[in-house]
């Protein structure tokens, strides 16, 4: 068992990119991230590679939550006034 800790964001992040993979959990998607590793099917320098990917997609949809964010508040805003 392997434990990580996670941001609220860096966790929904993760939960959308299951969502749009069709992985069933964050657990499904995380073995299947670390199998593909220990296969070799990951080249050796492209975990570097994928780190900086995550990190950009992680990025792009913390802004995406953000602007729905602000999207609910500004509807939540215009009902109540």
């Amino acid at each position: 068992m392997i434990s990580v800790r996670l941001s609220e964001d860096e966790y929904s992040a993760l939960q959308q990119l299951c969502a749009s993979t069709g992985a069933r959990s964050v657990s499904d998607l995380t073995r299947d991230a670390m199998r593909a590793l220990l296969n070799g099917q990951i080249r050796e320098s492209a975990p570097a590679n994928f780190v900086d990917e995550f990190r950009t997609r992680l990025s792009s949809l913390d802004q995406k939550v953000e602007e729905l964010a602000g999207l609910v508040a500004v509807t939540r805003t215009a009902q109540e006034g």
